[in-house]
Order: structure tokens, then C-alpha cells, then sequence
């Protein structure tokens, strides 16, 4: 086996570019490092396979000066120097450019709720702990306040809510969503959630359910055909099925 040494300065910065990557990097090696020990590391920052992978050196000025295919030579054996770049070629066809770049393809862990809200160690734990937020202590007089503003939301839902009649045509509004039509079903409380619903049969398959929620029968529809909204979306009104122009002789 052919010997090697080591010439220039034991340590070289350098910088890290790739074929399967548009990011860049600086790093520092030993030049004791023989290239098949170089090209495990490499492998560790660029995700190229050490079997599939050549070694290119450029200068300062974007030069070809050397390749470094033999895995038994040393570092300090290629002309490389402070400031030049080592770039890594990938060729192994089942690692594609961008495979490393895109995180939508990284499985992302998402804790529950009741998990976080058991931990100690977390910003939650501590905001309770220090009754910071949603968690401080308030004024007597800011809980009366507080309490007096719910219960008006909830009187002035109740007499929106009775203000609405089953069998009704209605049209319901609400945020970011298209106006939908349809016949009042529903008026009341429900189990799913607090306050007072308005239950809709739609015109149109525009709905979440049946008429149906949590296992709960509140009125009759097809599937898709049925919603629940709050009262102050729902319109009662002359609001006839919309006719979408279609005549009998036009298809």
C-alpha cells in the first residue's frame, strides 16, 4: 500500500456544497483524515450515500483543480486550502435533488392536548405556575364585569334564537364561505356544544351531516344536506331555491 503525509497546515476550513443541495456550508477538517473517513462525515451533512459519492475541489475563484477518488489517501494529499470548496456529487438515482430540502416530507410529531396540559416542564406549566395570561388572578370587580358581558351574549343568542321559527326559509352567512340556502329544521340547545343552534336543512349537498351530530338525531335530512349554525348567521326570509338557468331545453 502506497504511504501518504501530511505537507501543509494539520487543519483546513472549507466550505461544503452539494449536488443534491442548494445550501452551502463551512467546516473544518483534519488533514489526517483519509477521504473515505472525509466522505463518511460528508455523508452525515449532505444525505449522500458514501458509496454513490465524488469528491470535487475548487478554488476561491470556482476552479477545478482536483477530484479526491482515492478512499485510502490523505486530505492533506489534494492541493486543497483554506477557503476552497469541496463539492459532493451525488450519484445514486434514488436520492433525488431537493430530497433534503423539502420538509413537507418530514413526519412532524403533534402532542395532544391533555398530554401538554400533564407536562411540568412546559411554558404552559409555567405560565399557570406563575399566573401569567389566561391564568392570572383577577379583580373581584373583573370577574363581575366578565360574568355580566357573558350572560348578555348568552340573552341576546336566546332571543336571536326565538326570534327564528322551524319550517322558515333562511339564508345563513358566515366568514369566508359562500351563502347557502335552505329551511330551518332545528332551535334550540344541543348536546355538542354550548348556547343555541340554528339546525339548517340545506338546498344543496353544502352541509357537514344528516342532521345529525355526536350520535344525535336533531332533525331529518339527506347526508351532506344538514348544518348547524349559530343564530345570528341565519337570515329568515323569502329566500326561494335559487334557479341556477337551467330551462328544460337547454342542458
Amino acid at each position: 500500500m502506497t504511504e501518504f503525509s501530511v505537507v501543509t497546515a494539520p487543519v483546513v476550513n472549507v466550505q461544503i456544497t452539494s449536488s443534491l443541495s442548494s445550501f452551502g456550508s463551512e467546516k473544518r477538517f483534519d488533514k489526517s483524515l483519509t477521504i473515505g473517513a472525509l466522505k463518511m462525515k460528508l455523508e452525515l451533512i449532505t444525505g449522500c450515500p458514501t458509496a454513490h459519492m465524488d469528491l470535487q475541489v475548487f478554488t476561491k475563484d470556482n476552479k477545478l483543480v482536483a477530484t479526491m477518488n482515492n478512499n485510502d489517501a490523505l486530505l492533506g494529499s489534494y492541493p486543497v486550502d483554506d477557503g476552497m470548496r469541496i463539492h459532493v456529487v451525488n450519484k445514486d438515482p434514488s436520492v433525488q435533488v431537493g430530497d433534503f430540502e423539502d420538509v413537507s416530507k418530514v413526519e412532524k410529531y403533534e402532542m395532544k392536548d391533555e398530554e401538554y396540559e400533564k407536562k411540568q416542564d412546559s411554558v404552559l406549566a409555567w405560565k399557570k405556575r406563575n399566573k401569567l395570561g389566561r391564568f392570572a388572578e383577577k379583580s373581584e370587580e373583573e370577574q363581575a364585569r366578565e360574568e355580566e358581558e357573558r350572560k348578555q351574549k348568552e340573552r341576546a343568542e336566546e332571543e336571536a334564537a326565538k326570534a327564528i321559527t322551524v319550517g322558515s326559509r333562511c339564508e345563513v352567512r358566515t366568514a369566508n364561505a359562500p351563502a347557502k340556502r335552505g329551511e330551518v329544521m332545528y332551535v334550540g340547545l344541543t348536546d355538542f356544544k354550548p348556547g343555541w343552534w340554528v339546525g339548517v336543512k340545506y338546498d344543496e349537498p353544502l352541509g357537514k351531516n344528516d342532521g345529525s351530530v355526536a350520535g344525535k338525531k336533531y332533525f331529518e335530512c339527506p347526508p351532506k344536506y344538514g348544518g348547524f349554525v349559530k343564530p345570528a348567521f341565519v337570515t329568515v326570509g323569502d329566500f326561494p331555491e335559487e334557479d341556477f338557468g337551467m330551462d328544460d331545453d337547454e342542458m
